[in-house]
């Protein structure tokens, strides 16, 4: 009976440990094509269309995100709208620093510390803790974000939600960069 509790205990924390390690290496996406230039696909304006789901993968939450993004230099300013199914609004405004080759930077006001990111070939990956209000509460909840590009237009965005190393949920995206002539 021992063995098999102590084995049992064993198997569970391998799960849970391999369960809190981030799936993304940045080597794997080097060359993928297009190459995401940070700098020029946000920049300008961008909308997006996201859904949550829990960890049971039920569809939680829908929502809408218009931005807003300008550089100067090495310093780009995300300025993000969110409107969510139940009519509710959300603004997030990120300050994104280029901080290296292909290696950024972010904050946000629900962002505590700071957004770290890396750009390998068509790919952006993120790590960062938000801020997450829950009925009343907050709670920070550690993002593990991934984002490809898929032309020069198109984004596509999941982000694994967790508090612990246990998965709450995850966060996807799609995102359209508007044309130069849309207003």
């Amino acid at each position: 009976m021992f063995k098999q509790t102590y084995r049992l205990f064993f198997c569970s924390l391998i799960m849970l440990l391999t369960s809190c390690a981030s799936q993304y290496e940045p080597g794997r996406y080097r060359n993928e094509v297009p190459k995401l230039d940070m700098q020029s696909y946000f920049n300008g304006k961008l909308d997006a269309w996201g859904i949550f789901q829990d960890r049971s993968g039920a569809i939680v939450k829908r929502f809408t995100v218009v931005m807003d993004c300008q550089w100067s230099g090495d310093i780009g300013t995300l300025n993000e709208d969110f409107t969510y199914s139940d009519g509710s609004k959300q603004k997030r405004i990120w300050t994104l620093k280029k901080v290296g080759n292909d290696q950024f930077t972010g904050t946000a006001s629900d962002v505590i510390g700071e957004a770290k990111g890396q750009v390998s070939g068509n790919t952006l990956h993120w790590n960062y803790v938000l801020a997450l209000p829950v009925d009343g509460s907050v709670y920070n909840v550690d993002f593990d974000d991934t984002m490809v590009l898929m032309d020069d237009k198109v984004m596509l965005n999941r982000a694994i939600m967790r508090k612990f190393g246990v998965e709450l949920g995850s966060v996807t995206l799609s995102f359209t960069k508007r044309s130069n002539t849309t207003p």
